[in-house]
């Protein structure tokens, strides 16, 4: 067993397929223009070396972790291409009325980059 293997034996099953993991249009141009390099869902999408086809351009998951909500930062709300945690919240409650936005709510996280052919 490799190494991507073990990390991947490591995580839970997936609870949907990376096809599903960017979806919305502002999202896909974001990732497109290399302003979003990560995805933030409820359930896990993707391996680790998995690849996600956007418009005729691969992007390789490199990392996948679990994280709360009140570990987010203005960092990580700009990986997801947002400029603040405040905006990046805003957009998803309004993805997801009635959504409650809970500091101990958990999520899986899924960083992924451009793969150059």
């Amino acid at each position: 067993m490799n190494d991507l293997e073990k990390k991947n034996e490591a995580l839970p099953p997936k609870t949907c397929s990376i096809d599903r993991l960017v979806t919305v249009p502002e999202d896909v141009q974001k990732v497109l223009e290399g302003k979003k390099t990560a995805t933030r869902r409820n359930g896990r999408y993707a391996d680790i070396g998995e690849v996600m086809e956007l418009e005729g351009k691969k992007f390789k998951v490199h990392r996948v972790y679990s994280q709360s909500l009140g570990e987010l930062t203005d960092e990580h709300a700009k990986d997801e291409g947002f400029t603040t945690v405040d905006e990046y919240k805003e957009t998803i409650l309004s993805y997801h009325p009635g959504m409650p936005w809970l500091p101990q709510m958990r999520v899986w996280v899924h960083e992924f980059a451009l793969l150059n052919d």
